[in-house]
């Protein structure tokens, strides 16, 4: 309290002086000269105002923000050592300001009669973010020019990595394993003093997602095609990616140095998907070159400078930044590395920064020669150290006004993230249930995906998504960046799954864990074994097929009622042979009438095994006896074949 003065305690219980004195009045508290309460009165007075709020709420605490102990304390009118003490007892320990989480703050509220409820404050929170993030318009007067922004697009092996090389004179394909790129790289050239800066998004056909992120943030995409091997599924692909982000196309008719060159065969299956080359009479540039000789590399980029003045790229400098992040992964020594490309204004070495959960101040910046540099402006592919997580590719990142605010936003965001996780398994795992009942066939097939960098855990989780059918799913139930942990596994173990891990390795400790607990771990380089891997386990899981191999045909010639036995026949074994296991089809008129098991099979008195071609045998049938001479009997045998994944 602020004092005894019953105008401050009624300002401190935010009630009017008469409600305040009424309150008194009905307590039975007497109020002193000079409108003042005496001091044990003012903590009476306390006590019973915190008790008939309770009671008004029921048993019901509710929280916004950061819990501590004082506070669900004071809420629930106990003393703050009551609370450790429980605490205490529930193997916690806890001070009277330190924070604790909303799940052991619920268990002790819990433990005393209470509900601990959070404050619905959502719309508002969704809101103070969009404020909190709002980038400024700009002007037409602040814009100015800036360098276009390069994607390199094109089939598997069609020469992306070798074009990137002969353009940065680097030498990227030695250190890449299976020589497919794996991960989207940033890198600048400069061709008559103007700058092009340089997404390299992988050809494999599972970087799909990433190759659709370089789209995003492009300016120009470059579709590499080569001249002796012409359109391939990848190539359509990237076709299809530019198209939807709208980008302009510059197709690059790759290996003209070869024998078995095309070029004209190239423009004509470019007509087919909608793209025709200016030498035709359209409006797509093309360039005919070979990376591997280096010919023609400069007129292309000259091209690339072409299309970027009509294209009339501007942005302005002078604001916080804002851009997106290409690639992110945990470093053992520098912790969370992202590359961002800054689309506006100008990254500075200190910015307080927002990029998804992931917040933090750039204590660094290195550009694509390694060095550090302190500033970036628009159209500069940077790598950033001192983000508090891995973000996700193709996140967004702003420079926000201050460290505070980094926090606040990304604490709500990963609270957001949290709870849509929990209502979407929630929902998926019953549906899933519901379904596994009602059809009984699904069979899951659980994976934990570990990779070096994220957009591997995406390009990997979409592969082996994209094997799921009717009878088994593939649930991808949990990815991340960095080494396979002992949690990794503990969850695996959980939930029945197989860990993937792709260009990393488990820790130790973690592998023997996976023995215990019976957790099967495979590694990977290259991405295209670990499908392969994956289609044999599923394969294996199918239900085998079974099919029906004809093993003979029976003729029935006599007809013998036999009395305890029913109707026995005499018969002569047209084709092949039949064997005691066989299974029967009785054909009459070519018409099926039974379908079941052989009885007996006998020759002359001796039950026998088979008969074959050409001799005689007597025959009974399971739970049949109107056979007629004439009928046909086809024997055949039912075989399980394992199926497949195609």
């Amino acid at each position: 309290m602020s004092n005894n003065n019953i105008k401050h305690i009624a300002e401190d219980y935010n009630m009017s002086e008469e409600e305040l004195i009424k309150k008194i009045n009905d307590f039975g508290i007497e109020i002193a000269d000079g409108n003042t309460l005496a001091e044990e009165d003012v903590a009476l007075l306390d006590e019973m105002i915190k008790e008939e709020i309770r009671e008004k709420k029921g048993k019901v605490v509710e929280v916004e923000g950061s819990i501590t102990v004082q506070h669900i304390a004071e809420e629930m009118g106990k003393s703050s050592s009551e609370v450790i003490m429980k605490l205490m007892k529930m193997g916690t320990m806890a001070t009277i300001n330190q924070e604790i989480s909303f799940d052991i703050a619920s268990l002790v509220c819990n433990e005393f009669g209470y509900e601990l409820v959070k404050k619905d404050n959502s719309e508002n929170e969704e809101l103070e973010i969009e404020e909190l993030m709002e980038i400024e318009e700009d002007d037409e007067k602040d814009l100015v020019h800036r360098p276009p922004v390069v994607t390199v697009m094109g089939h598997v092996d069609h020469g992306k990595t070798s074009l990137l090389d002969a353009i940065r004179d680097t030498d990227v394909i030695a250190g890449e394993a299976g020589g497919i790129t794996q991960h989207i790289g940033a890198s600048e050239v400069k061709i008559n003093g103007e700058k092009i800066v340089f997404l390299d998004t992988p050809g494999h056909e599972a970087f799909t997602s990433m190759r659709a992120r370089g789209a995003q943030v492009t300016d120009i995409a470059i579709l590499v095609v080569a001249a002796d091997d012409g359109i391939m599924p990848q190539t359509v692909e990237a076709i299809n990616h530019a198209k939807a982000a709208g980008v302009p196309l510059i197709v690059a008719i790759n290996k003209i140095d070869k024998p078995g060159a095309n070029p004209d065969k190239v423009k004509q299956e470019l007509s087919e998907h909608g793209l025709l080359v200016e030498d035709w009479g359209g409006d797509v540039i093309s360039v005919e070159l070979s990376a591997k000789k280096r010919l023609n590399i400069e007129t292309l980029l000259e091209m690339v400078l072409l299309v970027a003045e009509v294209e009339e790229l501007k942005a302005n400098p002078n604001k916080r930044a804002i851009g997106t992040v290409i690639e992110a992964k945990l470093d053992k020594g520098r912790g969370s590395v992202a590359s961002v490309l800054v689309q506006a204004g100008t990254l500075r070495v200190g910015d307080p920064i927002v990029a998804g959960t992931a917040s933090g101040k750039v204590r660094a910046m290195i550009n694509y020669k390694g060095k550090r540099v302190k500033e970036a402006g628009p159209s500069t592919a940077v790598e950033i150290l001192g983000l508090s997580d891995v973000p996700m590719g193709g996140d967004q990142f702003v420079v926000v006004p201050n460290d505070k605010t980094a926090r606040l936003i990304a604490e709500k965001r990963q609270s957001m993230q949290r709870e849509e996780m929990l209502k979407a398994s929630s929902k998926i795992s019953l549906d899933a249930l519901f379904e596994q009942m009602s059809e009984g066939t699904v069979k899951d097939l659980n994976i934990i995906i570990k990779a070096d960098v994220q957009g591997s855990v995406q390009a990997v989780k979409q592969s082996l998504e994209k094997l799921s059918n009717d009878e088994v799913q593939i649930n991808v139930i949990h990815g991340g960046v960095g080494a396979i942990t002992e949690s990794d596994v503990l969850l695996a173990s959980a939930s029945n799954a197989i860990i993937i891990g792709f260009n990393v390795r488990p820790v130790s400790g973690s592998e023997q864990v996976a023995e215990k607990e019976a957790v099967d771990i495979r590694t990977y380089t290259i991405i295209y074994k670990a499908i392969e891997d994956m289609k044999a386990a599923m394969s294996g899981m199918l239900d085998p097929e079974y099919v029906d191999e004809d093993t003979g045909k029976v003729e029935i010639r006599e007809i013998y009622k036999i009395s305890g036995v029913g109707t026995v026949a005499g018969a002569y074994v047209l084709t092949g042979k039949i064997l005691r296991n066989s299974k029967v089809r009785i054909v009459r008129d070519g018409i099926i009438i039974f379908e079941g098991n052989l009885s007996t099979l006998r020759r002359f008195k001796d039950d026998v095994k088979e008969v074959a071609q050409g001799y005689e045998c007597g025959l009974s049938f399971e739970n049949y006896n109107d056979i007629k001479v004439g009928d046909i009997v086809e024997a055949y045998i039912t075989k399980e074949v394992e199926r497949t994944i195609d």
